[in-house]
């Protein structure tokens, strides 16, 4: 029988180092941002030295820190995207002509051979220089603004229903069913029987009076639902929340 060759596995020279990562980017930082100090890290100094500052996070404290990269010569920062830390120090960069790289905190804990003898800020600041590092997607400045003034506005929305949510729960409280007999407490008539009962009208048929022309139910119908119990405490949370639901109104008006 034919003796089988048995082929010999290629393996490479023991002790082989693998071939360090170019620096493509010399001029670049890395900033480690926390609520209270941020950690920056420039290009290392002669024989390696760190290059590592760390600074406040006040308006002044953070005008230090970028007149200390514009002294290092820096063109561009990598930092996280953590919570809205960055936003301040990020505009600030921007306007000083500093390019700001935002990276996903998940996508650097997922690169492999990270040390763990070096702060993050030097960790940023090495990949960055080797080009490992993909920018988060930032809107035009423009856009950023406007996306601002949605956001908020879209926070004060959701605060006007639980404000309405309120002003029902008061009115169930004093079993005034004026979900029952309305479509909508928000509506003309909803609101107008709700501005009646909170200046002192307790009369169901007075009440239902403010009906709108448009509602489908009759007055009558209406009525039926508007005999409450009228407790003191009730009436006062009552006009609590309609004050709030007019101020949220007016704010809205002014985003709007």
């Amino acid at each position: 029988m034919k003796s089988v060759r048995r082929k010999k596995r290629k393996t490479g020279k023991r002790g082989r180092r693998a071939a360090a990562v170019k620096v493509i980017r010399p001029n670049v930082a890395g900033i480690d941002l926390a609520s209270r100090e941020h950690w920056v890290a420039c290009p290392t100094v002669e024989e390696g030295k760190p290059n590592v500052r760390v600074f406040g996070t006040t308006t002044p404290e953070l005008n230090e820190l970028a007149d200390w990269l514009d002294e290092q010569g820096i063109e561009s920062v990598a930092m996280e995207s953590t919570s809205v830390y960055w936003i301040p120090l990020y505009e600030l960069l921007e306007s000083r002509g500093i390019e700001v790289v935002l990276v996903n905190a998940r996508q650097l804990s997922h690169v492999p051979g990270r040390k763990t003898d070096m702060l993050d800020c030097q960790w940023l600041q090495l990949l960055h220089s080797c080009g490992l590092l993909r920018g988060s997607f930032r809107a035009a400045e423009s856009i950023c603004r406007l996306r601002a003034l949605l956001r908020e506005r879209g926070n004060l929305t959701q605060e006007r229903t639980r404000v309405v949510q309120r002003m029902q729960k008061a009115l169930d409280q004093m079993n005034v069913q004026v979900h029952r007999a309305l479509a909508d407490i928000t509506g003309q008539t909803g609101m107008r029987i709700v501005r009646a009962i909170v200046a002192g009208e307790r009369d169901p048929k007075q009440l239902a009076a403010h009906r709108d022309r448009r509602c489908r139910k009759s007055s009558a119908e209406i009525a039926r639902y508007l005999t409450g119990n009228w407790r003191e405490e009730h009436l006062f949370n009552l006009q609590m929340t309609l004050q709030l639901h007019d101020e949220v109104e007016k704010i809205l008006a002014a985003y709007d």
